[in-house]
């Protein structure tokens, strides 16, 4: 199901809480809510959709990906980006790293790790920003 996007700065502002196998349909609801807004963006997190636990979905370039519970265990080269979001108005800046291991539990709830680059390893630290209260 498609949801509205929250604009809310103080919901949006808390810290979410982890993600369990209960939380399965709300992410099928983010990922429907991400696909229906493709076109102007590319990664959510679901507090954007009124749902505080740490659920992010992302497009790759090679489809969307769904984790749960993400968090960066290493990061390497450090730069300022440019980034705008669905729940503010606007365009700011924000220190990101060109390079992030995450480690995160996929839709079977298994424990994956991976290294990822670039503009997707901008997607998922803009998005794990709002899993921790954190925004642009």
């Amino acid at each position: 199901m498609v949801r509205e996007i929250v604009r809310d700065m103080f919901f949006l502002g808390r810290v979410s809480r982890p993600a369990s196998v209960e939380d399965i349909p709300a992410a099928r609801d983010l990922l429907d809510t991400l696909k229906a807004n493709a076109g102007r963006c590319v990664g959510m997190a679901a507090n954007m959709i009124g749902v505080d636990r740490r659920i992010i979905v992302f497009d790759s370039g090679a489809g969307c990906v769904l984790m749960f519970n993400p968090r960066i265990i290493k990061r390497a080269g450090e730069y300022t980006a440019e980034e705008g979001c669905l729940s503010l108005d606007g365009v700011r800046t924000a220190k990101r790293w060109r390079s992030v291991k995450v480690e995160w539990q996929d839709e079977n709830f298994r424990t994956r790790i991976k290294t990822f680059e670039g503009l997707t390893a901008q997607i998922i630290q803009h998005e794990i920003d709002h899993c921790d209260g954190i925004l642009i």
